[in-house]
């Protein structure tokens, strides 16, 4: 089966060279690799233009930041592999792990794939005390409302049989993207796996983006999708 991957990327000039590499050390053949540019301003445009570009399959530009669930939507459009899955620019996910992710699809259980950063023995940066707690209650926040057991539903390992995710609307243009299709993932009836996952978390300092105004939209995302877009 054909993985697609779906790389968005704002203002990652640093690691954007890196992670493409890591992707492609890591899965050799049957890959797409879409890349996803939301108007970086540090540089990253010139390094895609130059370098990733020849490298790739597809690199799309937005000529404004609209965010990475707007981002994550064009990239899914283009997307034309069996499966679909998302990596973020960063180093934080190590793309060796999405072999994992593809065996409950391969084997013919899971429709949907999340991988979890808070199951399994794999090892994980020790960063922010305050990120974890928030993670894990938005993560039980929404499965109070879908009625499902997910551990770690802000997970940016999201993948997906490719009918499935190009058949949902995405709404969220931020982060809000993450409760949005989780809501709509399970309210599909899908076959829904969780795979144990490493995490490299980065420090502000080291370009990290979401903050604490991204877990009230969260919130609201949760509300939304759940209860009043039913």
């Amino acid at each position: 089966m054909k993985l697609s991957i779906v790389v968005p990327c704002y203002n990652e000039v640093s690691t954007i060279s890196s992670i493409i590499r890591k992707i492609q050390e890591a899965l050799s053949h049957d890959i797409e690799i879409i890349v996803v540019d939301d108007a970086s301003t540090d540089g990253t445009i010139e390094v895609l233009r130059k370098e990733i570009a020849p490298l790739v399959d597809k690199v799309i530009y937005h000529e404004v930041n609209r965010g990475k669930g707007a981002a994550l939507r064009t990239g899914f459009i283009q997307a034309t592999g069996d499966i679909v899955v998302v990596q973020d620019a960063d180093l934080e996910y190590d793309p060796k792990e999405l072999l994992l992710l593809m065996e409950p699809i391969l084997e013919n259980k899971a429709d949907v794939v999340f991988g979890s950063r808070f199951m399994g023995g794999r090892p994980h940066r020790v960063v922010y005390f305050w990120h974890y707690i928030g993670n894990r209650f938005l993560t039980l926040l929404s499965n109070m409302f879908t009625n499902i057991n997910l551990s770690d539903m802000e997970t940016c390992y999201k993948m997906f049989r490719r009918e499935i995710i190009q058949s949902i609307e995405i709404q969220e243009d931020r982060f809000g993207f993450e409760p949005e299709i989780t809501a709509k993932i399970a309210r599909s009836g899908c076959r829904i796996y969780e795979v144990g996952i490493s995490y490299y978390g980065r420090t502000y300092q080291e370009g990290k983006k979401i903050g604490w105004k991204d877990g009230f939209r969260a919130i609201y995302a949760i509300l939304k999708y759940n209860i009043w877009k039913r």
